[in-house]
């Protein structure tokens, strides 16, 4: 590995990615414009990948010690952002950037605790925010009142591990030989979802219980979550000079995948609205929702104008290119389960399947798993689908 590192990853320098890059540059154009001859294959995954596969990870590097100190944070993403560049099969450029990039990293728990959860870290998994509202408290969040914007455990961590990358940056911060620049982007700009955020805190169980046995309670706790979303995405917005309506505005709200579509339209899809009408011109927006909420797509899609949708499992292509017709994108791809298997094949005859479920007409499509990459996933399996979604991806004209 090259000298330094913190993971135990493959010195691959010498790689030359000229002719890749070239045609990646020329695929994202002819996307753009709706003129490709083949969907995009591209695998999301975030620094789990090495935190949590002891194949990398052979110092024992740990979430607690990656949320609590930025010198393990920026190393940790820097090298993450190598092992994308030098070991990801997929249409994004690889080799070294003019510059590399560097963010805060909460993963997904940061609207939980940012009203007070509980952030737990287990062994080999990502760090979680556990509920802490019981039917003996559930009103302990909203008597307390909405936090502040900038105060409480993360966001004043965030604001420190900020301020530490700026330092580094001030000092001629390089890695690799290529400068390190912050991205103006911040965990508490955007969120995971109201519903979501809700039933981190009261528990999945708990709170769909109180959508049918106690609803005013459920309304008004929602009603809170959403206020204090937007108010803290606001304030951390002007704080970092960003607009508070921008194009291609996206959120998530992974949890509504447990309610009925007559309940989403009831409790959530007003704080979905409110929530893209803050933030969200009429142009690009977008939602990102996995797990079985398919049913609620076309309700979003005619409510709210989402006109991308990224998708997990399990997933109908042929019904949501019907249901949404041929100008709305989809993103996704087979289950992510199948990248860990030890045969690829499952992997690749569902990819096939999904190729040729006429989720290709019309050409918005983009091929990825369904959803986030696991940790430990096989590369070689990665390689064969990046190669069967370029074989086969072939957009009808």
């Amino acid at each position: 590995m090259p000298d330094g590192f913190l993971f135990d990853i493959p010195d691959l320098l010498s790689c030359d990615f000229t002719q890749h890059n070239e045609e990646v540059r020329a695929l994202e154009e002819a996307f753009r414009n709706n003129t490709h001859d083949r969907v995009p294959v591209r695998l999301i995954v975030n620094a789990r990948m090495l935190l949590l596969d002891p194949a990398y990870n052979t110092k024992g590097i740990t979430y607690e010690a990656f949320m609590h100190d930025p010198e393990v944070m920026g190393e940790t993403i820097l090298e993450f952002q190598y092992w994308v560049r030098y070991l990801l099969p997929g249409d994004h450029e690889k080799g070294l950037p003019d510059q590399w990039m560097m963010w805060v990293d909460f993963q997904n728990f940061y609207d939980a605790a940012y009203f007070g959860g509980a952030v737990e870290f287990r062994q080999d998994q990502v760090p979680d925010a556990v509920p802490i509202l019981n039917d003996d408290n559930k009103r302990m969040i909203l008597d307390r009142g909405l936090p502040e914007p900038f105060s409480g455990e993360w966001p004043e961590r965030a604001l420190a591990f900020l301020e530490y990358f700026q330092e580094k940056t001030n000092a001629g911060w390089t890695f690799l030989g290529r400068p390190v620049v912050l991205m103006d982007q911040m965990p508490f700009m955007g969120t995971d979802g109201v519903f979501t955020t809700a039933a981190c805190l009261r528990g999945p169980a708990g709170l769909c219980t109180d959508l049918l046995m106690d609803s005013d309670y459920a309304r008004e706790l929602l009603d809170f979550l959403s206020e204090g979303i937007i108010r803290r995405m606001t304030a951390w917005r002007e704080r970092f000079g960003r607009p508070a309506k921008q194009d291609d505005f996206g959120s998530a709200d992974d949890s509504i995948q447990m309610l009925s579509t007559d309940q989403y339209r009831e409790f959530v899809l007003p704080h979905h609205r409110r929530l893209f009408d803050a933030f969200g011109t009429g142009k690009g927006r977008s939602m990102h929702l996995c797990g079985n909420a398919q049913r609620h797509f076309k309700i979003i899609h005619e409510e709210l104008g989402v006109v991308a949708f990224d998708t997990g499992f399990p997933f109908d292509f042929a019904l949501a290119r019907r249901e949404l017709g041929p100008d709305t994108l989809i993103l996704g791809g087979p289950p992510v389960p199948l990248f860990v298997q030890e045969s690829p094949e499952p992997l690749l005859r569902e990819t096939e399947r999904i190729l040729a479920s006429g989720v290709i007409e019309g050409g918005r499509f983009i091929l990825r798993e369904g959803n986030n990459l696991a940790p430990r996933a096989r590369l070689d399996h990665c390689a064969a689908f990046y190669e069967l979604g370029k074989r086969l991806g072939r957009v009808p004209r």
